[in-house]
């Protein structure tokens, strides 16, 4: 590798994190909306294929790093990964420990990318002779993963009763296209349906408005007050190790640890899980809180670290939500990738390693320097200075746009129905991570249910 490729590595890296640090703490952007079109719009311009995965290593860590300070200043989520977050993050700003609640969320996720990678590295290792044999069994892993995070929900028997329904919502629609000719038959749409989900909320949101009876519960006559602290007091070590106690420091790496395992996953549904069970036995609420959002921090990183790098270095299909959803442009973005010749065949292993290594410890140590010091600062200027409707309406765009491209306008109504859909699913208590789970494995649960 020359020295001006390294350098320009380097310039990928920093930009990635200069841009997601300041989207980062927008409270409400959503992972794939803000990871996926840009890394897309990278490759489609002809940038080296390694400079765009540093791009999009640093970027995703950076983003799940500060994606976190909203959730901890302000009780609002960063994005889909925070939102398990919320309650415990209100709990100890309502008592005063929003500092603390700052600093343990950057150590957390500072463990979690440490740990994951070269666990990470370590599996896709040790899967690759294997490559050929799981492939064919993916769809089998995605029913499964549907059917786990079914079971471990609060609402076992609906999102369970959800699976196949929406697999045919989903499979219904790539039909439809087909048999209309807007892609060509065997087209598999998938990018803006994973947008559709994760907007689903909002779209639901949005034209609730459109009730008069609704929309008159909630009109107010005051603005929202929003406290941010101004005395976050400047810890004089940064080591993680230091900031932790020994029951949290435990608790992120196991959780990061185990995490990358199950990589073929919902990140959303892997945090749930491990991140409420780990610290489910503690009494003192205070201590419990402390430990549950050091652990989902960790995950945050270790979930889409791992789902982007097992599959990319080991299979060379996107056999992870990660994958499918925000790094799905490094596998299927064409003309410029195909599922047949992507960053896996393009790139030798060395050359992803290194734009991993390189990408995610840059923006990792930047970012937690820069959280532990100005993460007050920061949040306070983007509350105060970038209208919330403004970033919305923006990524709203980009998703509707995203539809366009997928399948032209007709896709657009498509995204629209699949955000209602799932978007009341998802208030009824059908998590992210069922449905996630089940757009992936509607192919193949179709096909089989047409056998019968």
């Amino acid at each position: 590798m020359d020295f001006i490729l390294l350098m320009q590595m380097v310039l990928a890296a920093l930009s990635a994190v200069l841009l997601y640090t300041f989207i980062g703490f927008i409270p409400g952007t959503d992972e794939t909306s803000v990871l996926m079109p840009i890394s897309l719009a990278l490759i489609l311009s002809g940038t080296q294929p390694i400079i765009v995965l540093t791009f999009f290593v640093a970027a995703m860590v950076t983003l799940n790093l500060t994606n976190l300070m909203p959730t901890a200043l302000v009780g609002l989520p960063g994005g889909v990964l925070s939102a398990p977050m919320i309650n415990h993050a209100i709990h100890l700003k309502n008592r005063g420990l929003s500092s603390l609640v700052i600093k343990k969320m950057a150590a957390g996720a500072l463990i979690g990318t440490l740990i994951s990678i070269p666990v990470s590295l370590l599996l896709a290792n040790l899967l690759t002779p294997f490559a050929a044999v799981i492939q064919p069994y993916a769809p089998y892993l995605f029913v499964i993963g549907a059917i786990f995070l079914s079971l471990i929900g609060r609402y076992k028997i609906l999102s369970l009763l959800s699976i196949l329904p929406l697999a045919v919502l989903f499979q219904g629609l790539r039909y439809l296209y087909w048999g209309t000719g807007v892609v060509a038959e065997g087209t598999n749409v998938t990018t803006s349906f994973f947008l559709g989900i994760t907007i689903g909320p909002l779209i639901v949101s949005l034209f609730s408005l459109l009730n008069k009876e609704k929309r008159a519960a909630q009109l107010t006559t005051r603005y929202k007050q929003i406290a941010i602290p101004s005395n976050l007091d400047q810890t004089k070590t940064l080591n993680p190790f230091k900031l932790l106690s020994r029951k949290e420091r435990r608790a992120a790496s196991l959780s990061a640890l185990l995490s990358t395992v199950f990589f073929v996953l919902s990140p959303v549904g892997l945090i749930l899980l491990f991140g409420e069970t780990i610290a489910k036995r503690i009494p003192d609420p205070d201590e419990k809180a402390t430990t549950t959002i050091t652990a989902m921090s960790a995950l945050a990183q270790s979930t889409y670290i791992s789902g982007i790098i097992i599959p990319l270095i080991a299979l060379g299909i996107p056999l992870s939500p990660t994958a499918i959803g925000p790094g799905s442009a490094l596998f299927n973005a064409p003309p410029v990738f195909t599922v047949e010749h992507n960053l896996f065949h393009i790139l030798t292993s060395g050359e992803k390693i290194a734009a991993i290594l390189l990408g995610s410890l840059l923006a990792a140590a930047i970012s937690y320097l820069f959280i532990n010091r100005y993460a007050s600062k920061f949040t306070k200027f983007i509350l105060e200075r970038v209208p919330h409707e403004a970033i919305l309406s923006l990524f709203i765009s980009f998703i509707l746009l995203l539809a366009y491209q997928d399948a032209g306008l007709i896709n657009i109504f498509g995204v629209l129905l699949i955000g209602i859909t799932c978007g009341t699913l998802n208030q009824l208590g059908v998590n992210y991570g069922v449905q996630f789970m089940t757009l992936y494995a509607a192919p193949f649960l179709i096909e089989q249910l047409a056998k019968l």
